[in-house]
This record gives structure tokens, C-alpha cells and sequence, in this order.
């Protein structure tokens, strides 16, 4: 059985609700993370990393909206809100720093214009924790994910910018 990313918010390919869109940037969202679940993790995973990213911001590397390390491998769900400060992330996990400048989520904020993808991913590691501290920068997170992955999974959403 394969390794599964699902949300009760939406389904791939999908808009993404306006409960995750950015409040601010010209957006007028309520910047909740999304609830995901996965399952079918491989035998052997020992913590989980979720993130998600937009690889058509117009900034030549892409936004990163979100990054939490350190799920326990018990851990198959994350309710909506928990990387918004509502709750819901398990003991030990670690939001770092993303495009935004701080830790936690934050929603599609988008320019006017055609819809870009948000790519929400959970990767399940050979290893119980990663070394990191909350003003990581996502590209050192994903540097140690590719050194210790051992599945992954995503799930992409679509949003348009709205015009002002």
C-alpha cells in the first residue's frame, strides 16, 4: 500500500478554502493550516516532516509556507489550526522559519493572476528527531530530509490571486 496524504479541506487539485489563505498581501483568508492525515507510513519511519510550498512564486526559488519537524511516528494526523497557534501540534514537533520570516503557517498569498500550486508533503524519516531549531531555514530542514527519507507523500492545491 502506498504512502498517503489526504486533507478533509479539499482534494488534490483542488482550490485550496479560504480558510487557508494568507490574512494580509492583499488576501483576506483566515491563515489556518489545513487538517492532514496520512497513512501507510513504511515500516521503520520514526518521525514525520510535513511542509508546503509554492513553486510558482515569482521569486525565482519558490515560497515556503510551512515546515514542521519532529511528528513522532505515532502521530497520522494534525488537526486544522495546529500550525496557526489553535493547538494540535504533538509534543517535541518544531516549526521552523519560512518565507514569511517566522515559524508556523501561512497562507496562500498569492499576486493577482493565474492560479499557483501549493504543495503540502509529508515525509516519513529513519530517524526519531532532526537536529533543527526554530529559525532553520527550510532548505536546511530539506537538506536533512533527503539524508533521511524513507517514503513521502503530497497533496496540491490551487489558488489565484484576487485582484485589489
Amino acid at each position: 500500500m502506498a504512502f498517503v496524504l489526504t486533507s478533509p479541506a479539499f482534494t488534490d487539485g483542488a482550490t485550496l478554502p479560504q480558510a487557508q489563505v494568507y490574512n494580509g498581501m492583499g488576501q483576506t483568508g483566515q491563515n489556518l493550516s489545513p487538517a492532514l492525515e496520512w497513512k501507510n507510513a513504511p515500516e521503520g519511519t520514526k518521525s514525520f516532516v510535513v511542509t508546503t510550498y509554492d513553486p510558482d512564486a515569482p521569486t525565482g526559488s519558490g515560497w515556503w509556507h510551512w515546515v514542521v519537524a519532529n511528528i513522532p511516528a505515532s502521530v497520522t494526523v494534525l488537526p486544522e489550526g495546529a500550525g496557526s497557534g489553535k493547538g494540535g501540534l504533538p509534543e517535541g514537533a518544531v516549526q521552523v522559519r519560512t518565507d514569511f520570516g517566522a515559524p508556523g503557517y501561512g497562507g496562500a498569498a498569492p499576486p493577482p493572476g493565474p492560479a499557483h500550486r501549493y504543495i503540502f508533503s509529508v515525509y516519513a524519516l529513519d530517524v526519531p528527531k532532526l537536529d533543527i531549531a526554530p529559525d532553520a531555514s527550510p532548505a536546511m530542514v530539506g537538506f536533512m530530509v533527503h539524508h533521511h527519507k524513507l517514503a513521502s507523500a503530497s497533496l496540491t492545491a490551487l489558488y489565484a490571486g484576487q485582484k485589489p
